[in-house]
Order: C-alpha cells, then sequence, then structure tokens
C-alpha cells in the first residue's frame, strides 16, 4: 500500500522548524537565496532522466538550491545506495527498492511517496514502422532485434519481459531479444538501429519531434506490474535542506506540472 505523500517531517522534530516553515512558504513566491545553501545528490530511475533534469533546474531556479542528479537502474542505484553511496534522494522507477530501503533503515520511512505512475510503450525510430497493435505487431516476427532493459535490474524491463510472456513470446525470441541495462540504453539501441524495437517509458518518447519522433505503440497497462514510481529521502540527506526543499517542490503544483507534461500521471496518494 502507498504512503500518503511525505509531509514536512522535521517540523515536529526540528529546533529550526519555525524557519524551515518560513522557508516553505516563500517558495513559488520569490527564489530562497537566503536560505540555508545545500547540494542535494539525487538518484534517478533512468524512465526520468530528463524529467528529473527539467525538475532540478525548475527547483534550482525557484529555490535557488542546487540539484544534481546521477541516472541508473533502479537495481543498480539500490544496490550502489545500500553500498554507502552518498544519495540524498531516490527517486525509483518502482516502490520496491524504496521499502526496502526504509525497511534497512537507509531512508526516512515518512518521506516515501509516489511520485509517477509509469506507461510502457513499444518505440521504433523509423516512423512508419508502428502502426496500431503492439501485440499483433511483436507477434509478426518482422524485426530482427527487439530490446528490453535488464528485468533483474530495471522495473520497466521487468515490465517488458511480463508484456512479452503474456503475448506468449518470451520464450521464443532467442536472439532477437537484446538486452539494456536501463531503459535509457534500450532508447539508445533502438535509435541507432541496433535493434529495430524498443521497450520503452512513454515518457522518453512523447516529446520527440520530427526526425527523432519515430512511432509507438502503448503497452496494454493491465497485462505488466504497475510502474509506482517513489521517491524517498535517504539517510544520508536527512538533514540535507536542497534535499528536503526537493522532494516538496515534487509534489507542489509546479512539480506535478512538469511530471504530468512528460507523460505521467501525478499526484496519486
Amino acid at each position: 500500500m502507498d504512503h500518503k505523500p511525505a509531509k514536512l517531517w522535521w517540523k515536529e522534530s526540528r529546533p529550526w522548524r519555525c524557519a524551515a516553515a518560513v522557508v516553505i512558504g516563500l517558495i513559488g513566491l520569490t527564489p530562497l537565496r537566503g536560505a540555508q545553501s545545500d547540494e542535494a545528490l539525487v538518484a534517478v530511475a533512468a524512465d526520468f532522466a530528463e524529467p528529473a533534469r527539467v525538475l532540478a533546474a525548475a527547483f534550482s531556479h525557484e529555490s535557488g538550491q542546487n540539484v544534481r542528479v546521477s541516472v541508473g537502474s533502479t537495481g543498480a542505484l539500490y544496490t550502489q545506495i545500500s553500498h554507502g553511496a552518498p544519495f540524498d534522494v531516490f527517486l525509483a522507477a518502482d516502490d520496491r527498492e524504496p521499502k526496502q530501503l526504509v525497511a534497512a533503515g537507509l531512508a526516512v520511512p515518512e518521506t516515501r511517496f509516489t511520485y509517477a505512475l509509469g506507461s510502457l510503450v513499444v518505440w521504433s525510430a523509423d516512423p512508419a514502422r508502428i502502426r496500431g497493435d503492439c501485440a499483433a505487431l511483436l507477434k509478426s516476427g518482422e524485426y530482427r532485434h527487439v530490446a528490453i532493459a535488464n528485468p533483474e535490474l530495471a522495473p520497466y524491463g521487468e515490465a517488458a519481459m511480463a508484456t512479452l510472456r503474456a503475448w506468449g513470446l518470451w520464450e521464443g525470441l532467442g536472439q532477437k531479444l537484446l538486452r539494456a541495462e536501463n531503459v535509457g540504453q534500450v532508447f539508445q539501441f533502438a535509435a541507432t538501429g541496433n535493434a529495430e524495437l524498443g521497450f520503452v517509458a512513454r515518457a522518453q518518447v512523447l516529446r520527440l519531434s520530427g526526425d527523432r519522433a519515430g512511432s509507438y505503440c502503448v503497452v496494454d497497462p493491465g497485462i505488466y506490474p504497475p510502474l509506482r514510481q517513489q521517491a524517498v529521502l535517504l539517510r544520508h540527506g536527512e538533514h540535507n535542506v536542497a534535499a528536503q526543499l526537493f522532494l516538496e517542490f515534487l509534489q507542489g503544483a509546479n512539480g506535478l506540472a512538469i511530471i504530468r507534461d512528460f507523460g505521467y500521471q501525478a499526484g496519486m496518494p
């Protein structure tokens, strides 16, 4: 079960809670140039790389705080965090790893929330290749390679595997199946022609235009596990003002608008 959006959890426990409340109240009215300046390092699932960069830039402009983004597969980032990587915030592509980090004492429980619900698509760099039903396209076999993210590391890869199994194709693709580390690499495989088709996030292709737009079809969300993407404040960032404020920004009007603009459902409990 999802947690409700994170509250300003430090208000009740920090001696500087009044100052923090004033800082939060100023967001959206004027940049927080006078607030304590920290830099937050945010671990971001590959599907959310571009939205995260846009969000980081908007947040820095609005707050005066700095955010750096480090991108990878959810599973790889989870392993790095578990081994002491100095990330302050984790934006995963599912809810499993954030829950595990909370259970392991590596994340602050009351800060975990769902920031987006993702959508899986099949994409081709060829504008004329994909027309209509995704399942019929894959079942036709009229392609040399189809790329997916590693199901053991990437939730979008796990969703792609579940989809191929639902279509009765998982066992029979053989050498036609290319595995990438994450959906960012899947997109690269498809964009360069190493794979004619790739299972990627809708957000990766929704805003492409012109010669780069290619073609895609949306996979029925009822045949793969929900891509309930969760954020959490890590223990390393527990006292980092920029990290705390960035999570608040993700749940505010400006942050939600950016997330929705990239094609995600956002603002869920």
